[in-house]
């Protein structure tokens, strides 16, 4: 089973102008916007991890003027649970007890961890998972759109037999969505790996004896990693990635427990950058400000970065007494999902190139503002042509802010001319069983 390979020119026809229309301050005003009946809305269409990311495509290497003959194999590592994602999309309101409701759009794609892998990956990085997935088509097919769709590098993943996929099912609706999901517990994170002799070229531990439980048999070498923080627990990959002078990037969930005990953390002490959002972040330093919380999460971590919803993000660097705060882009959000994963990878990428730290802020919050304007978490990660597709077509809308122009004025030096193409992306046409081989 692969992700379809459908060329761009054959998906669903779509609007002749992008959505994203403004940079900040400026925005559309109401009689400019088409009106539901004179445009094909992308929730009412379906969608498919599309083929443009597959290896071999053309894109950008964010990171070609840094590397060596001496880098390791991989720019950056993740481990986590990979989901089934089937995503309906056109409900006009939330289903009623008792009727059935019919959606005007579905889509289905790799989801949980593939979401911040894909997006990763779409952005240039040579991107590598550790997960586990089950033996069914839904883990088939999630291997196969990750590997083959996105070049994502699975050789620290394995198939577990008898272990069935997990499964997320999203309504998206009046702009919220609703999600039901089922799984079982993962197999334990020892068994996720391969043995060593797999892992042939990878730079990592020389097997997993007399290393703490939980470590992986086989660490690879990266540049830098992405960890999800769990309160009250530690995940020894994580110390041991740091140990080998990985750059640890960490993000963080709800804290179900209530405590928010940054002692809990364990492991943001081998953390570079921390990135809660504004509520996460006012709660573990108990302040009542996020600029104020990100200032007070550098006495734990060397980078904080607060994001602020429709404000923007707001990112402290202790090494240089560096600040920065960008506002959001203004868009019309379609559906959220995934955008943080996105976020991440966009800040992610522009701390491995070097770049300052207002312009990895801006460009996160630009390609999180991009993904919400597609439907689905990893469906909707940017890659660089829409990228360049948006820098190119918001230069030509008359009345721009200088100022806010000015703010990603660093894409002309990262864009080729010949990375733009036609906005919006034609996305490939889904289901789970098209583009099989016989």
């Amino acid at each position: 089973m692969t992700a379809s390979n459908t060329p761009a020119g054959e998906g669903p026809e779509q609007p002749e102008h992008p959505d994203v229309r403004r940079v900040p301050p400026r925005r559309e005003t109401p009689e400019s916007r088409e009106t539901p009946e004179s445009r094909e809305y992308p929730q009412d269409r379906e969608y498919v991890v599309g083929a443009p990311h597959a290896p071999g495509a053309p894109q950008l290497d964010p990171l070609a003027g840094l590397r060596t003959t001496d880098d390791p194999p991989c720019d950056v590592y993740l481990t986590g649970t990979v989901f089934l994602d089937i995503v309906f999309t056109g409900l006009d309101s939330a289903p009623v007890r008792g009727t059935e409701s019919w959606a005007r759009g579905m889509g289905s794609s790799p989801g949980g961890v593939a979401n911040m892998a894909t997006a990763l990956a779409r952005l240039g990085l040579r991107t590598s998972l550790a997960a586990a997935f089950g033996d069914d088509h839904y883990g088939e097919y999630c291997w196969d759109a990750l590997e083959q769709g996105e070049g994502i590098d699975l050789t620290p993943s394995r198939t577990v037999p008898g272990w069935h996929s997990p499964v997320t099912v999203s309504m998206a609706y009046e702009g919220e969505r609703t999600m039901v999901s089922h799984g079982h517990e993962p197999p334990p994170e020892k068994v996720l790996l391969q043995d060593f002799q797999d892992f042939q070229g990878l730079q990592g531990l020389q097997g997993a004896r007399g290393l703490p439980d939980g470590t992986p048999p086989c660490l690879p070498s990266a540049r830098a990693a992405v960890a999800s923080l769990t309160p009250g627990r530690r995940e020894p990959w994580i110390a041991e990635a740091a140990r080998q002078g990985t750059r640890v990037f960490g993000d963080v969930g709800w804290d179900d427990t209530g405590a928010w005990d940054l002692a809990g953390l364990a492991d943001l002490e081998h953390c570079e950058a921390f990135l809660p959002n504004a509520e996460e972040a006012m709660r573990y330093t108990r302040t009542d400000c996020p600029r104020a919380a990100a200032h007070a999460l550098t006495a734990f971590v060397p980078v904080a970065v607060v994001t602020l919803g429709a404000e923007g993000a707001y990112a402290v660097d202790r090494r240089t007494g560096e600040s920065a705060e960008v506002p959001a882009i203004a868009v019309e959000a379609l559906d959220p999902t995934g955008a943080g994963d996105v976020f991440v990878a966009g800040f992610v990428t522009g701390s491995l190139a070097g770049w300052p730290l207002a312009d990895r802020l801006a460009f996160a919050g630009l390609t999180a503002a991009l993904s919400v304007q597609e439907f689905g978490g990893s469906l909707s990660a940017p890659g660089w042509s829409e990228i360049a597709a948006w820098w190119r077509r918001v230069q030509s809308v008359p009345g721009q802010d200088p100022a806010a122009l000015r703010r990603y004025a660093f894409l002309d030096r990262l864009l080729p001319a010949a990375c733009a193409e036609s906005w919006p992306r034609r996305r490939a046409v889904p289901t789970i069983g098209f583009g099989r081989s016989a």
